[in-house]
């Protein structure tokens, strides 16, 4: 297994040479060990995909069930892992970098903080607020024995506040304060992707969820992200599957779906891969 040096070492490298990467979101150890055999170079975690495996309507997961999630998921393989800490589970700056050093601790090389709230009341942190709570995370985050990769995400476009000209304000402020990747969930195309990024010096994270499946990662590898990834979507996908599948014995009495299970003999050979050796 690398080093958590070594894989902050090959993170950084990821966002540094030409072209966009992909980095998929498991929820567990076995999801990440299948992504690892796939090929991938990272991983994200992702705090719906955790909500989904432990039941949660709502969504809702504790600090302490991502960073415990955080830490099997890195074990179980040797790629880097960026951890979804949503807005870090605190107000205050310099409580929600504390989320940050705990992520380190738990293996993660990258992380992200948001400036969504939690209170549907008042969903968006003010922008001086804001922009102090990602210093006090990258202050952390860069001060930490082996340098930790922070992802200042811009949540205006998940809560209603569909002010293209505010988020690029956050982000370019975020960016100002040392986030080393930025991150706008819910741009809706490549127009909105390329605007974006034309205005940033830093990486962009780019999500897939609001934008045309039809959309490939060479496009918006074109249009300037750096980074692609999925969220809860491989999750919700699994669940679809699951739930189909039960639909077919509940009401047709049918296993046919069994057609399409993985082999037996592929599924543990791909565990065994996914948990193998270090890769370049």
């Amino acid at each position: 297994m690398r080093s958590q040096a070594e894989k902050a070492a090959a993170f950084r490298a990821l966002h540094e040479r030409p072209g966009a990467f992909i980095i998929p979101n498991p929820w567990d150890a076995g999801t990440a060990r299948l992504l690892a055999a796939l090929g991938f170079e990272a991983l994200a975690t992702t705090s719906l995909g955790l909500a989904n495996m432990l039941g949660r309507a709502d969504s809702a997961v504790s600090r302490a069930e991502v960073i415990a999630n955080c830490r099997s998921i890195a074990e179980a393989t040797d790629l880097p892992v960026n951890v979804d800490l949503e807005n870090c589970f605190a107000d205050a700056p310099a409580a929600a970098a504390e989320a940050i050093g705990l992520a380190a601790e738990a293996g993660a090389v990258g992380g992200s903080i948001e400036d969504s709230t939690g209170d549907a009341t008042s969903p968006i942190y003010d922008f001086d607020l804001a922009v102090a709570r990602v210093r006090a995370a990258a202050d952390l985050a860069h001060s930490l024995p082996v340098p930790f990769l922070l992802t200042a995400r811009a949540e205006n476009l998940l809560h209603g506040r569909n002010d293209m000209a505010d988020t690029i304000r956050r982000l370019q402020a975020y960016e100002a304060a040392g986030a080393d990747v930025l991150y706008a969930p819910g741009l809706r195309n490549l127009d909105e992707v390329r605007h974006v990024t034309s205005v940033l010096k830093r990486p962009f994270n780019v999500v897939t969820g609001w934008l045309d499946p039809s959309i490939s990662a060479a496009q918006l590898a074109d249009a300037g992200a750096k980074r692609i990834s999925v969220g809860g979507a491989l999750s919700r996908l699994a669940l679809a599957a699951f739930v189909n599948a039960g639909r077919a014995m509940k009401d047709d009495g049918s296993f046919a779906w069994m057609r399409d299970m993985m082999a037996f003999a592929e599924v543990r050979k791909m565990l065994g891969a996914g948990a193998g050796a270090s890769r370049s």
